[in-house]
């Protein structure tokens, strides 16, 4: 978890490889349901234009049935998902179905500024039109609001690992393990 442009998808690779499971990103999906034209991507592709969440609905079900494939049976890492508290209802019904648990919760904190320049950055280099400034700004104020809050109902649960995902992608890939290193022994 962390707001858009924290590094979570650049964590969520190293994470994944390391434990040997899919990385599964909702950002990822929408955006090939994007360039793919279909009634989803669509329907995505308007709110991702406007600085907010794809609704629960459509994001849910993309998640059941994602988890639900083959190679996701022996675990995952979602990355992107829950953003909401109905979202994290919908996952524990998801996982409880799936036979799934979640063992833990990396939460990456980087300052606002640094982020901004880091979507400008990333929109330049990957040619994304949704990653304007005003837009950007717009997707912290949402995760302030919607997000942020789901890091209580896990730290309720104590699996809660939050990491510094400032400086170079080593030094917090190090932290990120370091911090899981430390949650599995708890």
């Amino acid at each position: 978890m962390g707001p858009p442009g924290a590094g979570k998808g650049t964590q969520a690779r190293f994470i994944a490889e390391h434990f040997g499971v899919p990385a599964i990103s909702t950002g990822d999906i929408f955006r090939a349901n994007v360039s793919e034209g279909t009634e989803l991507g669509l329907e995505a592709k308007r709110f991702m234009d406007a600085g907010e969440y794809v609704p629960d609905e459509v994001t849910n079900l993309m998640v059941r049935n994602r988890i639900d494939e083959d190679d996701a049976a022996k675990g995952f890492l979602l990355d992107g998902y829950p953003r909401t508290l109905a979202q994290v209802e919908e996952l524990d019904g998801m996982i409880a179905y799936t036979g799934h648990r979640l063992d833990g919760v990396v939460c990456l904190t980087v300052d606002q500024d640094e982020i901004v320049s880091r979507l400008l950055q990333r929109a330049q280099v990957e040619g994304r039109a949704d990653d304007t400034e005003d837009v950007i700004r717009r997707r912290q104020e949402v995760y302030l609001e919607q997000t942020e809050p789901l890091t209580e109902v896990y730290k309720q649960r104590g699996i809660v690992v939050e990491v510094d995902g400032m400086g170079d992608v080593d030094d917090v890939t190090r932290r990120v393990f370091e911090a899981l290193d430390g949650l599995a022994e708890s």
